[in-house]
Formats: structure tokens, sequence, C-alpha cells
């Protein structure tokens, strides 16, 4: 019976079938794309699939799936301008394909963790894939001081409306914040007035995040200890903005894996999906999720 009132309640909310503790999820096979230093996300756009790391300079490259495997489309983009590296560590791509497109920029000043300079950076993106440099499209530089330790943009509807959302890396302090897409695209700060719109607290070692629209659930992707091991906590949006503080569906600890996971993407169902590590070998994870 708890289960059926949780199922009902989770319809009503506009989750589907979920149900707290229910979703699992499993890694398929690891294999190895090179070239991108370390890669440090996953952005999927309507088939299109983009991967984004550190290599000596910020660096974006595209793929198609192929059947278990990804296979280069020989598009490269370097996140540079007049030859110098400006987005040198990319930390999440907010693409929802109406709104503008954000990229994070996450540079930590010391080895304490206790000081860092985020940066997101409002791009055209079309011309950046069309000229494969942010020469004539980077269109403004938004400082994100409203953070704890580093940004992580990701695009979220909330009651209708299209967020930025992001989040903190680090043990202390951390936040989910919602900044309103078009005052961010304009704004030199953060904490400028009407930019940060609601936010709530979540737990540590948020590496990125990932908005699942049709469930209503925000994907924290996670390391269980800093710069290492597995974790997705799933949460419920909704219930998390109008707390303050994250209400989880469900948290996965089950794939044992010691490196330092750093993106993930479902591949346009609610099953199979693609999470990517720092490491140099198998940083492409093909996982599979049953809700």
């Amino acid at each position: 019976m708890q289960k059926l009132t949780l199922t009902i309640v989770a319809a009503v909310l506009g989750m589907g079938s979920i149900a707290t503790g229910t979703i699992e999820q499993k890694l398929d096979k690891a294999i190895t794309v090179d070239s991108l230093g370390a890669c440090q996300g996953i952005s999927y756009q309507n088939g299109r699939i983009f991967l984004y790391g550190d290599r000596e300079v910020g660096i974006i490259r595209e793929f198609k799936l192929d059947h278990d495997s990804l296979m280069y489309q020989h598009k490269e983009c370097k996140l540079t301008q007049n030859g110098q590296d400006v987005i040198n560590h990319p930390t999440g791509i907010a693409y929802n394909g109406v709104g503008p497109t954000f990229i994070g920029n996450s540079i930590r000043l010391n080895a304490a963790g206790t000081q860092w300079r985020a940066v997101i950076y409002n791009v055209n993106w079309k011309g950046l894939l069309k000229t494969g440099t942010l020469d004539g499209n980077l269109i403004n530089t938004i400082e994100d001081n409203a953070c704890i330790q580093g940004t992580r943009p990701e695009y979220i509807k909330y009651n209708n409306k299209w967020y930025v959302a992001t989040a903190d890396y680090g043990d202390h302090g951390n936040e989910v914040r919602l900044y309103d897409p078009e005052r961010l695209a304009a704004a030199k700060s953060t904490k400028e007035p009407g930019v940060l719109y609601k936010k709530f607290t979540c737990t540590p070692w948020v590496q990125n995040l990932f908005w699942k629209a049709d469930k209503g659930v925000l994907v924290l992707i996670q390391n269980k200890h800093e710069g290492r091991q597995w974790r997705f906590t799933y949460v419920d949006l909704k219930k998390s903005v109008e707390t303050g503080k994250q209400v989880v569906i469900s948290e996965v600890n089950s794939i044992d894996r010691a490196d330092e996971l750093e993106g993930f993407s479902f591949l346009g169902d609610n099953q199979k999906g693609i999470a990517v590590t720092s490491s140099r070998k198998n940083n492409v994870n093909f996982t599979s999720t049953l809700w």
C-alpha cells in the first residue's frame, strides 16, 4: 500500500511512476575516447552527442551513437579567442534550442578548494559549431560570484518557465541555484538583481546536472568523495525548490568505479545513458536505468 501511495503521488506530480528508492542504474559497457584531455561532461542535443574536456585548451568534440559505441564526426571546437584559451575547464553546457546557450568554467584557485573563480559564458552556439572557436561567438562573460564552489549550467523547467540551474562542488554549503536565462544572458555578475530566482541546498561533490524533463527530475551527478567514485542522486525539482533543500527520489551508489565521474546524459529515452569520467581509459560509459 505504501509503494502504491508513493506511485500515485509521483504521478500527480508529473513524475511518471517514480517511487522513492526504486531507480536502478547499471554499467553496461566502457570505452575509451581520446583527444579530450580529461573529459568534463556530455551534452546530448536531439541525437547529437558533444563531449567536452580540458585538453591543451578547452575542447568540444561531436560524436554520433553507433549501437554501443561512438563515432567521431570530425568536428571539433576549441574554446579559444584570438588563439588564447578562454574556457580552459568547461563544466557544463546549458542548451535547450530556444534560449541562449551557456558554457560554464570552474577554476580552483587554491589547493584546499576554498577559493574558486566561476564564469558562465553566453555563446553563439551555432556560430561556435560552424567556425570552431569563440572568435565572434562569445556574446557575454558572466562572473558566477553567487556560487560557492564552481559552476555547471544546465537548463531546467520550473512552473513551465525555463531556468538555468547550476550547482557547487565541495564538502560544505552546497546549493543548486536557478538563474533567469534572460537576465543571466546580459549580466556581468550572477549577484545582479533578478538573476538568481531560487535555490536549494544539496549534498556534496556535484560535478554536473542533468534535467529529465518528462519526469520532473533533476539528476545530481556526483562523486562519493572528493574526486572519486560515482553517485547519481535523483531529486524532485519542484519539491526541492519549494522546500529549499533537495528532496531525494532515489540515490544510486551501485556502480563500483573508483575514478572521477564528471557528467551524464540520457540518450533520448528513459533507459540508455552515457556517463563520462576524467580518466584516460574507459572514460565513456554506457549505462541502463530502470525506473
